[in-house]
């Protein structure tokens, strides 16, 4: 009576990572995995940070263009925090390569919210950022999330100026938004466009509900502190 061969078991990248994120057989599934959420447009912030610990480990089989994806799809997760945590890992003399500088650049305007400088310098690094699809509509998202927290009614000015929009392709955004998000275009009498944004806790403060969510004046005297 013969033995039946034993099934050969298969397992995906996440839990490749869950069982033994330090193995460097992984890596190259890893770099592969990276591929699949550019083409896909998946996300993992695990997986590529597991990758980019394991180029700490073994530097000379560092893809710099692996990487590179790996921070465009990590700012395209705005607002969290997922650039810094990937940049952390990445050693400062790769960091100080064009391309990352450029990324570094663009990390700053997004999280100063100077927009217009953003698109002007993604402009000048097009090639590099269009590989990546679904760019430029998260950083739009991002825009608009950050435009929220601020306005109640904000200028058509600016919200062109944040998502990198005008004219007729404007238009068509803002009608989508006003179909499908609340937005509300303002009748204007010679004065700017005003589009009203949905109320949240941020712009209309008297939603917010549980006086513990409140940042206390400690918390920002301890940032003034910080930045001083």
């Amino acid at each position: 009576m013969t033995k039946e061969a034993p099934q050969q078991v298969s397992y995906t990248v996440e839990q490749l990572v869950a069982v033994n994120p330090y193995n460097p057989d992984i890596l190259s599934d890893l770099e592969n995995y990276v591929n699949e959420q550019v083409s896909s447009q998946k996300y993992s912030l695990d997986a590529n940070l597991c990758l980019l610990r394991l180029y700490q480990f073994e530097p000379e089989r560092m893809s710099t263009p692996i990487v590179a994806r790996i921070l465009i799809k990590a700012l395209m997760e705005m607002p969290a925090q997922d650039f810094s945590l990937c940049l952390f890992l990445i050693p400062e003399q790769v960091q100080m390569e064009e391309q990352f500088k450029t990324l570094i650049v663009l990390s700053h305007y997004l999280e100063t919210a100077r927009f217009r400088q953003f698109w002007d310098e993604a402009a000048k690094n097009r090639s590099v950022l269009e590989a990546v699809p679904g760019f430029e509509q998260a950083i739009q998202a991002y825009a608009i999330h950050v435009l929220s927290l601020t306005y109640q009614k904000v200028p058509r000015a600016v919200l062109a100026e944040a998502i990198n929009m005008e004219g007729l392709s404007l238009d068509k955004f803002l009608e989508y938004h006003v179909a499908n998000s609340g937005w509300v275009i303002e009748k204007s009498q010679g004065r700017s466009q005003l589009i009203l944004l949905p109320p949240n806790e941020f712009n209309h403060p008297e939603l917010k509900k549980n006086p513990s969510d409140s940042v206390s004046f400690e918390h920002i005297t301890r940032i003034f502190t910080d930045l001083s």
